[in-house]
């Protein structure tokens, strides 16, 4: 029995701590933004992070053979409609 007047208060001290730092976050603005950082996840970076040498060069690459049917459509100039 005697130990319950230590756990009550020591009980009340942390739940005013916890709610303490609870209105803190919430007066700092910590919960403002709730999609942002799931959102921000999915951006890429600025800096890429493929080495340089890895990457194909775009200057290498021959374009994709046409089709039979594809070349017969650039020559008659009506490619897509």
């Amino acid at each position: 029995m005697s130990i319950l007047y230590l756990l009550i208060p020591l009980a009340v001290g942390l739940m005013a701590i916890a709610i303490a730092f609870f209105l803190w976050t919430v007066r700092t603005g910590q919960y403002d933004d709730l999609e942002g950082p799931a959102h921000r996840i999915l951006m890429d970076d600025d800096d890429p992070m493929i080495p340089g040498n890895a990457r194909p060069n775009k200057k290498a690459e021959k374009p994709a053979q046409k089709s039979a049917a594809g070349k017969a459509a650039d020559d008659r100039g009506d490619e897509g409609k």
